[in-house]
């Protein structure tokens, strides 16, 4: 920001009662949280991503009818910038920024969709191409059809990388002169039903969590060829499930050491740590209010937005272990997830 504060901006579910986005203030020093301002300009935008210079923020609109939207964020709250534009897709739940375009993940269509963004950061009015995805998988009724949960950048910048909870896979994509095309689909696991992953920050492997199954898979990845090649699955709990467990956020830390996972049906964060290429469950720690739906990380604190709470916590992370331990939280109805600047 130009007046050299941190923010922290969150979204909600509006259908649910919240509040829209919401802008707080980070402090440096305990990565405590204190709300700003909030902005009601799209339904439910319950998932938002910064421009890598920090001035726009955009936010998908998680409707049957979907859409993106696209926000100056140079004050206090974000100001709109144009009108939501539709992706041509339903239930939008993700987005990422690749190669001059805003990408969303839309669950409901089991699709990929571009939308290209102009050189101010605003959005084109339509979206320059759909990727449809196909397939289906075991669990019934969760995977009778494609259902795409997640899209990002490669660390490289080469690739875009969509997770379908439906399909049991990820699909590694290309996008020239605006038109989205599959590269490679990787199969994990049927039936796992992944549904986020993170990259380590080496972008030589990837960490895919699963919904159906409390797991992460373990993927190698190269850049140069676009593969993806699955190595292990770990579990994210110690045993088995009490009930449906459903885990749903997934970020690693900074120095790669540590990959963190939510888990909403026992309402737990798990520690897990890196060790080659496999992954080691270290502990689980609560986290901090009732189904945690995703994380952020950054400068040793680790942000939930727990959703049924309707609250955002916050952990300062141990370095050594680790293990995050409670810091506070700020109330937000229907939190979803936290984009930080």
């Amino acid at each position: 920001m130009a007046d050299g504060r941190r923010r922290a901006y969150i979204g909600s579910f509006t259908a649910a009662g919240g509040p829209g986005i919401v802008t707080a203030e980070v402090d440096p020093g305990s990565g405590a949280l204190t709300v700003l301002s909030s902005v009601n300009a799209v339904q439910d935008p319950s998932y938002l991503t910064l421009a890598p210079d920090g001035k726009t923020l955009y936010a998908v609109s998680e409707t049957a009818d979907g859409a993106v939207a696209a926000y100056r964020v140079d004050g206090d709250k974000p100001d709109p910038a144009g009108r939501p534009v539709p992706v041509d897709g339903s239930g939008p739940t993700h987005l990422g920024l690749f190669a001059g375009h805003v990408l969303t993940a839309n669950y409901g269509s089991g699709s990929v969709t571009a939308v290209p963004v102009r050189p101010d950061g605003t959005l084109a009015r339509s979206a320059s191409s759909v990727l449809r995805h196909s397939g289906a998988g075991p669990h019934t009724p969760r995977q009778q059809g494609p259902h795409a949960h997640h899209v990002q950048p490669d660390p490289s910048g080469r690739w875009a990388v969509s997770v379908d909870l439906g399909t049991d896979s990820v699909r590694v994509c290309t996008l020239t002169d605006g038109a989205l095309a599959l590269h490679r689909e990787t199969a994990l696991r049927p039936g796992s039903g992944p549904r986020h992953l993170a990259f380590h920050p080496r972008g030589s492997h990837a960490y895919v969590v699963n919904e159906l199954r409390p797991s992460v898979t373990v993927c190698r990845w190269d850049a140069a060829t676009g593969v993806l090649t699955s190595l292990s699955e770990t579990p994210v709990l110690p045993g088995a499930p009490a009930r449906d467990a459903y885990p749903s956020g997934i970020v690693t830390s900074p120095d790669g050491r540590f990959v963190w996972t939510a888990t909403r049906g026992e309402d737990v964060l798990s520690v897990l740590a890196v060790e080659g290429e496999e992954l080691r469950l270290v502990t689980t720690v609560h986290c901090g209010g009732h189904w945690p739906r995703a994380l952020a990380a950054s400068d040793g604190f680790l942000y939930v937005a727990n959703e049924r709470s309707g609250d955002v916590t916050w952990f300062a992370v141990d370095p050594l272990t680790g293990v995050p331990r409670r810091g506070g939280s700020i109330r937000v109805t229907a939190a979803s997830c936290v984009a930080l600047g």
